[in-house]
């Protein structure tokens, strides 16, 4: 049942992301491998920086790698996950042409609708890709932003924000029932 829910998982997130690029879809071929639990999905005519892609996660080692600058834009969790150490979210990744990151604490349906939602949870998380988001889940811990554009969106940080500059605290953004328990403040 496990194995069933993964790949409904996966087909769901590769959607996702399809919806998410369109133009390059339909321009290129599309690619799709699976390997301990990461999903990539990449086309043909992309360069290494700008692959649109997705990590489907279900254990500690996997999501470690999936926020590396080595993973993907997207690293979309299927359970919930404890760190006892530091993460950090690194890389810059092109979607729809900006810089993106996002970390997917949620599974969805084919229209969209959360079906699961999930907790992470670490001592630390530091940002350091311009435009991560935390999405649809919660994440314990705090988080140390050190790029432009972070947005917690219908997620909950049980924790608190800081930011190593005003510039990154000033494109800040909470959307579609955000929300941080602890303090937003720059801490230097």
């Amino acid at each position: 049942m496990r194995k069933i829910a993964a790949i409904a998982a996966v087909f769901t997130l590769t959607l996702l992301v399809g919806c998410g690029n369109s133009a390059n879809n339909n321009a290129a071929n599309t690619n799709t491998s699976a390997n301990n639990g990461n999903t990539a999905t990449a086309t043909a005519t992309e360069a290494p920086d700008a692959i649109t892609s997705v990590s489907v996660v279900d254990n500690n080692e996997a999501f470690k790698k999936a926020i590396s600058k080595d993973g993907h834009w997207i690293a979309a969790v299927l359970n919930d996950l404890t760190f006892t150490e530091e993460l950090v979210v690194d890389g810059q990744f092109i979607n729809k042409e900006e810089p993106a990151r996002k970390i997917a604490l949620y599974t969805q349906d084919a229209d969209h609708n959360i079906t699961n939602s999930f907790t992470l949870t670490a001592p630390k998380m530091t940002i350091r890709s311009e435009n991560a988001r935390i999405q649809g889940g919660t994440f314990v811990g705090d988080v140390y932003v050190e790029a432009d554009g972070f947005a917690v969106v219908n997620a909950t940080i049980e924790g608190n924000v800081y930011f190593s500059d005003a510039k990154y605290q000033a494109t800040y953004t909470a959307a579609d029932q955000g929300k941080v328990t602890g303090v937003t403040e720059v801490k230097k």
